[in-house]
């Protein structure tokens, strides 16, 4: 099997391939997207749905637990937060998530491949990520300001995780909005703790628990990840309190998922999800115009129109890059 450096593990996560570029690739290429099932797998990679998957036991009043297997710099992770957020919100009595960290770029050292050489050349990627996907992705900060490693920002919620875990949630979520939408380099201390305070985290706590436990906690993802076989990101390992079990592999439809959900577990009953945008603002205080069409079933171009409604009447404040916009609830 080739030996891949670390940002060919990177890359071959972007599931944004275009039809153009996956003709001219060579069949062993490390970017040898598929557009037709949204993945893109290493080469000698195993199957992804033949996963062995660890034991998980189950949560009380949560009949399904689902392993989600992700990175903060993960771009197609990124690309499946609309179907995830509209997850939760409809089957969060029934699914219980453990959020483990991927270590997608351990460091730049000795990396050479693919046509891969330095951070700058993973710039354009990200804006192609962001066409497929339709969530607001720029790769300015390959340029301005790369990342050494996406082992700081994922120890980082391994660490937040000891404090509140959907105060972890919320952080992952601020980091990514940072890396993706506003070329920060989250692998920075400063910056991580930036994004701590923003959401509420105690940031002292979190400093000590970065040089702390949180570096073994992350080990322990990683180590997990290399059990049950997972080579990209996202990978979900979806589990019945039975022992059945299902594996996701990229970033899917959301009737992918439900479907996945219902092989397991038949019979579940719904929670009633958001009906109007001013609804969504009561689960998060940031939507991208792709997660508000998924959560109420509207086009993009119709999500737009009613975020930027929100937004005149000063309810909502847009913050656009040349890929897509965020808004976000005024205090």
């Amino acid at each position: 099997m080739t030996r891949l450096g670390p940002l060919a593990l990177l890359l071959t996560t972007m599931s944004a391939c275009s039809q153009t570029n996956v003709h001219e690739m060579n069949a062993d290429h490390p970017l040898n997207c598929d557009p037709n099932s949204g993945t893109c797998t290493l080469p000698g990679a195993h199957d992804p749905m033949a996963i062995t998957a660890q034991p998980v036991l189950p949560v009380a009043d949560h009949p399904l637990t689902i392993q989600y297997f992700t990175d903060p710099i993960c771009s197609s992770c990124w690309g499946i937060e609309p179907q995830l957020r509209r997850l939760k919100a409809e089957y969060g009595s029934v699914v219980h998530i453990e959020y483990h960290m991927g270590g997608l770029l351990p460091g730049w050292e000795g990396f050479n491949g693919g046509g891969i050489s330095k951070p700058s050349d993973v710039a354009s990627h990200w804006d192609e990520v962001s066409q497929h996907y339709r969530m607001p992705i720029i790769g300015d900060v390959w340029l301005e300001d790369p990342l050494a490693s996406s082992y700081p920002p994922s120890i980082a919620f391994k660490a937040a995780e000891l404090q509140d875990k959907q105060g972890a949630l919320a952080f992952l979520r601020r980091m990514r909005e940072m890396v993706f939408m506003e070329k920060r380099n989250i692998a920075r201390r400063e910056v991580i703790l930036e994004a701590a305070a923003e959401t509420g985290l105690d940031t002292a706590r979190l400093s000590r628990d970065l040089d702390g436990a949180g570096p073994a906690l992350f080990q322990a993802d990683l180590a997990l990840a290399r059990a049950t076989g997972v080579r990209g990101f996202p990978t979900m390992i979806v589990s019945h309190a039975s022992g059945d079990r299902r594996t996701v592999y990229g970033s899917r439809p959301y009737s992918e998922l439900v479907s996945t959900l219902e092989q397991l577990y038949s019979g579940m009953t719904l929670t009633a999800r958001p009906a109007s945008v001013e609804d969504l603002f009561k689960l998060h205080p940031t939507w991208c115009a792709q997660e508000a069409a998924v959560m109420l079933d509207l086009s993009q171009t119709e999500a737009i129109q009613k975020l930027d409604t929100l937004a005149e009447y000063g309810h909502l404040e847009r913050s656009s890059t040349r890929n897509g916009s965020i808004w976000r609830k005024v205090r």
